[in-house]
């Protein structure tokens, strides 16, 4: 897998894409796991460096199986360059600060959801920036720190999935 390739594997034509966008991930399983959910849903998967991790590292191809060659993943060098490159249009920025629920958001097609780093989230700078649409949260138990970041996406991206019925699937 070429990490830095941006031809699209082909999702089926009448999935909705919707983009992940993990910013510094530093664990290289929930990156697995989200290059294994990007696969299955036909969503795009965005890395903004720096990477905790190489895309040598076992833990990230085990986590990820056999699904490296169907999931389309690009890394950008900065946040910056991401956004020049997807040109969003909104952007969903989820950490426990938010203030909408996640499921509140009628999600559309080509939307970016936005996750931090696991150990400290996004930075304020990136959550109060002006390509961010909206701070979003997840509901947990309170006195609970943080859901594990792959778990965050796939509950999310399925909630925007599910609201476009499983288009494509």
């Amino acid at each position: 897998m070429n990490p830095h390739d941006t031809a699209p594997r082909a999702p089926h034509t009448t999935n909705p894409t919707f983009r992940i966008v993990f910013h510094a991930p530093e664990i290289p399983g929930n990156t697995g796991n989200a290059i294994r959910l990007a696969a299955i849903t036909g969503a795009e998967l965005h890395l903004v460096e720096p990477l905790g991790f190489n895309f040598n590292n076992a833990h990230l191809r085990r986590a990820g199986l056999d699904y490296h060659d169907l999931a389309l993943v690009t890394v950008h060098a900065s946040l910056a360059a991401a956004w020049q490159a997807l040109q969003p249009v909104r952007v969903f920025a989820f950490s426990g600060s938010g203030t909408k629920r996640y499921d509140t958001i009628a999600y559309q097609p080509g939307d970016v959801l936005l996750f931090g780093q696991e150990s400290t989230g996004l930075p304020d700078d990136v959550l109060e920036g002006e390509m961010v649409t909206e701070a979003v949260y997840l509901p947990m138990q309170s006195g609970r720190r943080s859901l594990n970041l792959a778990n965050s996406a796939s509950i999310v991206l399925y909630e925007a999935w599910r609201q476009h019925e499983f288009s494509g699937s």
